[in-house]
C-alpha cells in the first residue's frame, strides 16, 4: 500500500525541492502541497470527516509554513488528527529544536538541505508508526476527526461596554442549541465571568499555561461545568498571575478547546496583551463590542487599527457589535461601519439596563428573562453569527434555540491560525 504524504510548504522553491524528492521515494504517493497553516488544517479536516483512513499517513511541515508558527501547527495537527505522523523540515536540526518538536507532537525531524536517504528513512518510520496507530484506532478507540470547533472572540472597544455579558449570552445560546460550548475568560487581570455566573472555582486558565501536552483529561480537570451545561475556563482569582498565560500557551489552550467543543467563546476584555492577541488571531470570528457614543467608537477605531498594525486581524475580518443602541442617538451602525472600516452586526443590542440589573447584581445573568429585549437581541446575534438558530416558536415567545450544523456562516480564516 503506498504511503500518502502531504507537504505543507509556503515557499515556492522549497515546494519544488520537497515534492521532487518525495516523488522519488519508493511506494510514496505525494499529495498536492498546501501552502499555509489554515489550508493544511482544513484539508485534514475535510479528509477526516470522511474517514480516518482517508488521512495521509505523513505530513511534512516546512519550518517557514506560516502564518501560524510551525511548532504550534504541529501541536494542532497532533491534537486533532492523532493518526497522522508529522515530520518537521528545518535548517536548525539541533537537539533543542528536536526535543521541542517531539514535545509538540512531531514524529521526526529532517535537516535542510534535504537529502534523499534521510528523508526516505524518516518517512518510512513515520508511515509505519501511523499505520500502527490506525490499526489501534480501528479497535474502537475514540478519536476526534471533525473539522474542529468554531472559535469566537469578544473584545471591548473600552471597559464597560458590555463585553462579558455579550460573551456569556452568545455561549449560552450556542449551548442551548445543542452544541457543546466552552466559555473562556481571557480578561486575565480583571475577568468577571465567574461573578456574572455565581461560580466559586479553584482552577483557572493559568493551570493550563505551563502544560505542554493538554490531554482531554487535563483539560477536563481545568474546566468548571456550570449548571447550564457550559464548560467554563476562568480567569485567575489573582490578576497578576495572568502574565503566566503567554501567547504560546494561549494557542495551545485554544487548540485543545477547539478539538473538544463545537463552539468556543473567549471574553478577551478591553486590554490587549499577548494572550488576547493570539486568541483574536486564531479566531474564526472576532467581535468588537462598542456603545454608540464618541468615546467608545473612537476606542473601537483605535483597536481595529492596532490589530491591523500588529497583523493580528484586518478591519474587514472584524465584526462590531453595537450595544445599548437607541434610535435617538446620533451615532448609528452605518456611521460606525464607516468610521471603523469593519463589518457591523445586523443585530443591535438595545439600551435597557433596568432588565439586567437584578441578574447582574445577583450574579445570575444566565437566568435573564427570555422575554427581555437584551437577551432576545443577544440570542438573535448568536443566530446571525451561525452559533445557534431559532426554532419555529423562537425565544421571543419562550422557545429555545436548536442546533443546525449547517448554519455556521463564517469560515476558518485563510490568513490566520486554523
Amino acid at each position: 500500500m503506498p504511503t500518502r504524504i502531504l507537504p505543507a510548504v509556503g515557499d515556492a522553491d522549497a515546494v519544488r525541492s520537497i515534492t521532487t524528492l518525495l516523488s522519488q521515494l519508493p511506494d510514496a504517493e505525494p499529495m498536492a502541497p498546501v501552502t499555509d497553516s489554515t489550508q493544511l488544517v482544513d484539508t485534514l479536516a475535510r479528509l477526516a470527516a470522511e474517514s480516518v483512513d482517508e488521512l495521509p499517513e505523513v505530513v511534512v511541515v516546512h519550518e517557514r509554513i506560516g502564518p501560524v508558527p510551525a511548532l504550534e501547527l504541529i501541536r494542532e495537527v497532533a491534537l486533532r488528527f492523532p493518526a497522522v505522523g508529522v515530520i518537521l523540515v528545518t535548517s536548525d536540526p539541533g537537539p533543542g529544536l528536536f526535543q521541542a518538536a517531539m514535545d509538540y507532537g512531531a514524529r521526526g525531524l529532517v535537516a535542510l538541505p534535504l537529502g534523499y536517504e534521510e528523508l526516505a528513512s524518516r518517512v518510512q518510520a513515520v508511515a509505519q508508526w501511523s499505520v500502527g496507530v490506525r490499526r489501534h484506532l480501528g479497535s474502537g478507540v475514540e478519536v476526534f476527526t471533525g473539522a474542529g470547533g468554531t472559535v469566537v472572540t469578544v473584545s471591548g472597544a473600552k471597559g464597560g461596554v458590555g463585553t462579558t455579558l455579550t460573551a456569556i449570552q452568545l455561549a449560552l445560546a450556542a449551548q442551548a442549541s445543542g452544541r457543546p460550548t466552552a466559555l473562556v475568560d481571557m480578561d486575565l487581570q480583571a475577568g468577571d465571568v465567574a461573578s456574572y455566573l455565581d461560580v466559586q472555582f479553584r482552577r483557572s486558565v493559568v493551570d493550563l499555561a505551563a502544560i505542554t501536552d493538554i490531554s482531554p483529561r487535563v483539560l477536563a480537570d481545568a474546566v468548571f461545568r456550570h449548571d447550564t451545561g457550559l464548560a467554563l475556563l476562568l480567569a485567575p482569582g489573582e490578576g497578576e498571575r495572568g502574565e503566566e498565560v503567554t501567547d504560546r500557551a494561549t494557542r495551545q489552550i485554544v487548540s485543545a478547546l477547539r478539538s473538544r467543543y463545537e463552539v468556543v467563546v473567549l471574553d478577551c476584555g478591553a486590554q490587549l496583551g499577548g494572550a488576547g492577541a493570539a486568541a483574536v488571531e486564531m479566531a474564526d470570528a472576532a467581535l468588537l463590542v462598542t456603545t454608540p457614543d464618541v468615546v467608545a467608537v473612537r476606542g473601537a477605531k483605535r483597536a481595529v487599527r492596532m490589530w491591523d498594525r500588529l497583523q493580528i486581524r484586518k478591519a474587514e475580518e472584524t465584526t462590531v457589535v453595537v450595544n445599548r443602541h437607541t434610535r435617538a442617538t446620533e451615532i448609528q451602525p452605518p456611521l460606525i461601519r464607516k468610521i471603523t472600516g469593519t463589518a457591523v452586526a445586523n443585530t443591535t443590542v438595545p439600551a435597557n439596563f433596568k432588565e439586567l440589573q437584578g441578574a447582574v447584581d445577583a450574579g445570575r445573568v444566565h437566568e435573564l428573562d427570555s422575554r427581555g429585549t437584551v437577551k432576545q437581541a443577544l440570542w438573535t446575534l448568536a443566530g446571525e453569527l451561525g452559533l445557534a438558530r431559532a426554532a419555529e416558536g423562537d425565544h421571543r415567545k419562550g422557545g429555545r434555540f436548536r442546533g443546525d450544523r449547517g448554519s455556521v456562516s463564517f469560515r476558518r480564516r485563510k490568513d490566520g491560525a486554523g
